[in-house]
């Protein structure tokens, strides 16, 4: 999704009437300001509505996403062209000198008072002049300006691809060995590389065509010029308890004014590229004692988030050890949740997907749970996907979603998916436009709704480990229509503006309803 821009505003007004030959009477001098006066008032009054600014961030419920959005003063970003962009936030409070139109009885006095200086200031021909400047900036700047309504990192010069056909899809720590392979299965990005980046680490994924998320060394700002690297990583993990060494146990996290100090110091060295910290399961899940002194402090994240322009977090329940999380899917997305509501509109969200036993020998997720967290993922607002696919037990394997065929292919065909879908998944959610039901009240419904070309799109994935019934009903669902379910191999009409189908158990079901809106 990308910012919408605001449509400009158009004056027909007659400029010539202030060209300096003889100057028209005050009467009419009069009539052309109060013209400017209404002009002004309703510039404001729709630049207050559109873009919702005050002093204080504004949280916005986007119904159908189950997802927070927080608006405030540096999520305002004016339009290249306008006279004031770049310096949204140079004054010391801008929070109170951007965009504030105050409300109620404050307003009134406010249009009242600023009606009456105006009108003093123009009893001169240097004061009409000067409020004539005043309005040609304000009119272009107001509406100019664009709201950021979504994540993806478009300002990075040799960050990720900006195009609406590419979608992060990446792997954990791998050796740049494998990536032909990991490309063939439809990953297009590399996060980290063991003790690296080397030099020729780089050059094997130049030569593959594999990009890099990788941390900033010696050889990293070496290569800064190689399009390779598309992203700086920070570290894994800060939020955990931090090891004191071999036998020696455990500290505590790191602090994150720390993580903040180091963000800046990369973000100094190299600004083109963004820079990506990934965060442990107390993201989604407070009470994990891996936190050590921290655990239950989900108060730290708005914290370690301001050290990072993209944050990414895993968890994975189908292999936890602990029966709070234990196959409980849906935990995968609340930590998308509780990340973007952190995080705000100024950064992007990934999160890690779990492939293998990892530390668990006994069990595994099958491919229709990976589907499901991916879905589940993507619904709720991740913008990039990282699999996770080391395997420590009982055997370590490094690549060990290599060595298994099965989920190798349900990956790549699920990866398949999400890259025939990006221009869809970038493009704006409609998040009024339906109602969704579930049969089972234990069971709810999470969806995304799009609309793309010719097609209108819904995404829907039960978030529980019991079957349900969906119902789907709303205006953006055309009546006689026909709906194909994607990858599922069967089609239906849509009566009415409205259907219904079954979920099994974390089931998904994309939907393409092609048709007239």
């Amino acid at each position: 999704m990308r910012p919408t821009p605001v449509t400009s505003l158009s004056l027909p007004l007659n400029l010539s009437a202030f060209s300096p030959h003889p100057s028209p009477p005050f009467g009419a001098e009069e009539r052309i300001l109060r013209t400017f006066v209404r002009a002004l008032d309703s510039v404001m009054s729709r630049a207050s509505r559109l873009c919702s600014l005050s002093s204080r961030g504004t949280r916005e419920e986007r119904v159908g996403e189950r997802r927070i959005v927080f608006l405030d003063g540096p999520s305002l970003r004016l339009s290249p062209h306008s006279c004031l962009a770049g310096r949204e936030s140079k004054h010391p409070d801008h929070r109170r000198s951007l965009g504030r139109v105050p409300e109620g009885r404050e307003r009134r006095r406010f249009k009242g008072s600023k009606r009456e200086n105006l009108f003093r200031r123009v009893r001169s021909r240097k004061g009409l002049l000067a409020t004539l400047l005043t309005l040609l900036i304000l009119v272009p700047a107001a509406w100019g300006a664009e709201v950021n309504r979504s994540s993806p990192p478009t300002r990075w010069k040799n960050g990720p691809p900006a195009d609406e056909s590419y979608f992060p899809i990446a792997v954990w720590l791998q050796s740049p060995a494998n990536a032909a392979r990991y490309k063939a299965a439809g990953i297009n990005l590399y996060v980290g590389l063991w003790r690296g980046p080397t030099s020729n680490q780089l050059a094997v994924l130049h030569k593959t065509g594999m990009s890099v998320i990788c941390s900033q060394n010696r050889a990293g700002l070496e290569n800064k010029d190689n399009p390779v690297i598309v992203g700086w990583m920070h570290g894994d993990e800060p939020d955990n308890a931090q090891s004191l060494g071999q036998g020696k146990g455990y500290g505590p996290p790191i602090l994150p004014e720390r993580i903040i100090q180091d963000y800046e110091r990369i973000r100094a060295a190299d600004p083109s590229r963004p820079v990506l910290l990934n965060l442990g399961q107390g993201v989604a899940w407070d009470n994990y004692i891996g936190r050590g002194v921290r655990r239950n402090h989900p108060e730290d994240y708005p914290e370690y988030v301001k050290g990072c322009d993209i944050a990414s977090f895993d968890i994975y329940p189908v292999v936890h050890d602990k029966p709070e999380v234990a196959g409980k899917l849906e935990f995968v997305a609340r930590g998308v949740e509780r990340l973007r509501g952190w995080a705000g509109p100024g950064r992007t969200v990934w999160n890690c997907i779990e492939c293998t036993h990892i530390s668990n020998p006994e069990t595994k997720a099958t491919p229709q749970q990976v589907r499901a967290e991916v879905w589940m993922s993507l619904i709720h607002g991740s913008r990039g996907l990282i699999y996770f696919v080391h395997q420590f037990k009982p055997s370590f394997k490094e690549a060990a979603l290599l060595d298994d065929p099965e989920m190798l292919a349900a990956v790549a065909a699920i990866n398949h998916e999400i890259r025939q879908l990006a221009p869809v998944l970038n493009s704006p959610s409609i998040t009024n436009g339906i109602t969704v039901k579930s049969s089972d009240a234990v069971a709810p419904i999470a969806w995304m709704l799009k609309r793309h070309a010719d097609a209108t799109y819904l995404f829907a994935v039960n978030m529980r480990n019991h079957p349900t019934r969906g119902s789907f009903a709303g205006r953006e669902l055309s009546a006689g229509a026909t709906a194909e379910v994607m990858g599922e191999s069967r089609t239906f009409k849509v009566d009415s503006g409205e259907f219904a189908d079954d979920f099994k158990a974390y089931e998904v079901h994309l939907y393409r309803i092609a048709g007239k809106k």
